[in-house]
C-alpha cells in the first residue's frame, strides 16, 4: 500500500451529507469517495479518450483513401493510354485469320492471367515498383 497524503478541503454542510451517504450506500470510505471524484474530475473522461483513439483512427482511414485515390487515378490513366495504344497499333484482321487470331489470343490471355496469379502469389505490385522507381 502506498503513503497517501494528508488533504482537508471545506465543503458545503449539504454536500458533505451528500459524501457522507454516498460513501455509506456503496460501503466505501469517505476518502476513497472524494478521492475518487477528484480523479473523475481531473483525468479526462473515456469519451474523450474514445473520441481521440477514433480520430486517430479516422485520420489512417483517409490516408488510405487518399492512396487508393491515386492509384486509381493511375490505373485509370494507365488503361486509357493502353487502349489508346493497343487501338492505334491493332491489325485489322480478315475473315479468313480471325479464328487463328482468336486462338492466339486465348493462349496470350491465359498466360497473362498466369503471370499475373504468379506475381501475386509472390506479393509483388508492378504500383510499387514504378512508385519506388519514379522516386528513386
Amino acid at each position: 500500500m502506498s503513503a497517501k497524503s494528508r488533504l482537508s478541503v471545506y465543503v458545503e454542510p449539504a454536500r458533505l451529507r451528500q459524501l457522507e451517504a454516498f460513501a455509506k450506500k456503496h460501503g466505501q470510505s469517505k476518502s476513497l469517495v472524494a478521492e475518487a471524484a477528484i480523479a473523475a474530475f481531473l483525468e479526462p473522461p473515456s469519451s474523450e479518450r474514445h473520441e481521440a483513439a477514433l480520430l486517430r483512427r479516422l485520420d489512417q482511414q483517409s490516408r488510405t483513401i487518399e492512396r487508393l485515390g491515386r492509384d486509381l487515378t493511375i490505373l485509370i490513366e494507365l488503361t486509357a493510354l493502353f487502349v489508346r495504344q493497343w487501338l492505334v497499333v491493332a491489325p485489322v484482321i480478315g475473315e479468313a485469320g480471325q479464328a487463328a487470331a482468336q486462338a492466339r489470343g486465348r493462349d496470350r490471355y491465359q498466360g497473362f492471367v498466369a503471370a499475373l496469379g504468379r506475381r501475386l502469389a509472390k506479393g509483388a505490385r508492378f504500383a510499387s515498383d514504378v512508385g519506388s522507381r519514379a522516386e528513386g
